[in-house]
């Protein structure tokens, strides 16, 4: 690419999301290893240099990342939210399906969301609530909150589960990944949500 036609292709300040995008391939293509900012500029075809002038080094750009990372992780939790029965418990369970699939399909993106510079930095008055995805599990988890109780505390369950078996199975613990989710763990282990809100109706 010709300097011209970087200069041209990014003219209208369309540079910053032209990062993000090339950090997010990145990403896909070698994991957080792969990531760096001299690599992030050379996929997106400008000089090393360029990501100073919008980001406060790596960690900025993982932040920016990680905003672009939690619409497409949200998007993911919804639409396997939506394609499921549609009773509370199916939802709930269709919900952790939807987490699992994004770190099979995303798992780059799914250690900068994360990371260090990834929730935290969404949420930097401690409100989880600001991150769409959050939103959703809190909506998915409301039937089987016991009356009185802080929500809070279910929803840190649920996710705890979910999230510490996504990255369980994706660093192989749970064996060789199968060809489908039915036919590995998943579905064993989500059973524990059997135990999540009994008395609420399914």
């Amino acid at each position: 690419m010709t300097q011209e036609n970087v200069k041209t292709r990014h003219h209208h300040g369309d540079l910053k999301a032209a990062l993000v995008t090339a950090g997010i391939q990145l990403l896909e293509d070698g994991g957080l290893a792969a990531l760096t900012l001299r690599k992030c500029a050379a996929r997106a075809g400008v000089s090393h240099a360029a990501p100073a002038h919008h980001f406060d080094g790596l960690s900025g750009l993982k932040t920016a990342i990680a905003e672009e990372g939690f619409r497409l992780f949200s998007s993911y939790l919804q639409k396997a939210c939506d394609s499921g029965a549609q009773n509370p418990r199916a939802r709930l369970k269709s919900l952790c399906r939807g987490y699992l699939q994004f770190g099979l399909d995303h798992g780059g993106i799914l250690a900068v969301i994360f990371g260090d510079q990834g929730l935290a930095s969404l949420t930097a008055n401690g409100d989880k609530e600001q991150a769409d995805a959050y939103l959703l599990l809190r909506e998915v988890c409301a039937p089987f909150v016991p009356p009185g109780d802080d929500p809070v505390i279910l929803e840190t369950q649920v996710w705890s589960l979910i999230h510490g078996f996504t990255l369980l199975y994706l660093a192989g613990e749970c064996g060789s990944p199968p060809p489908t989710l039915e036919e590995g763990p998943f579905d064993q282990v989500i059973q524990l949500l059997d135990r999540v809100g009994s008395q609420a109706g399914s």
